[in-house]
């Protein structure tokens, strides 16, 4: 069966987002050793599973920046995997995505998902979409956690986890920008 693996920015003090969903505070640290890891994580998937609000801001950028002439070797190699791998969005208020490769789910999620996890490939990536990884998390359809741990405080936004899960430390890798990956895996016994 493949793996759901949620890759996610949190801060510090447990946010992945500021209140009003606002991500600034998380690109005065990227760097090269970032968009290596984030190219290797995708290279292990075929599939990204993504929430309608994630997948908008993803939809207008990546497809346009496959073509930018001033990105690095490596960046332009990560756009040229993320725009061709499947992408599955689950809305309920989109219905033509205009992303290559990309469909919508906006039935039976729950079932939909489970199917998907059953047909062979690689890992399904989650890129932010709270909310789905709300829903994943519920129904126990997450298989891995990636926590990009940023130095960074910003006292209160959108926290990432809203109940008690039962995890298990698998690795964790120091970034030169000081950011930490955690990985962990989900005890979906108990």
């Amino acid at each position: 069966m493949r793996r759901i693996v949620v890759s996610m920015n949190i801060t510090v003090d447990g946010f992945m987002a500021a209140p009003d969903g606002g991500l600034d505070w998380h690109m005065q640290n990227w760097s090269t050793d970032m968009s290596d890891l984030l190219a290797e994580q995708l290279n292990n998937a075929d599939t990204i599973l993504l929430g309608k609000n994630t997948y908008s801001a993803m939809a207008s950028y990546w497809p346009a920046v496959s073509t930018g002439l001033l990105l690095s070797r490596g960046d332009l190699a990560y756009a040229t995997m993320i725009n061709s791998c499947e992408k599955v969005v689950c809305s309920t208020s989109l219905k033509r995505p205009r992303w290559e490769n990309s469909r919508v789910i906006s039935a039976n999620v729950r079932r939909e998902i489970l199917k998907l996890k059953q047909q062979p490939g690689k890992d399904i990536m989650v890129y932010g979409s709270h909310r789905l990884v709300r829903f994943l998390s519920k129904f126990n359809l997450v298989d891995e956690y990636l926590l990009w741990l940023y130095p960074v405080i910003i006292g209160r936004g959108m926290p990432l986890f809203h109940e008690q899960q039962k995890l298990a430390f698998a690795g964790a890798k120091t970034l030169s920008s000081g950011v930490v990956v955690l990985k962990y895996r989900c005890n979906l016994n108990g």
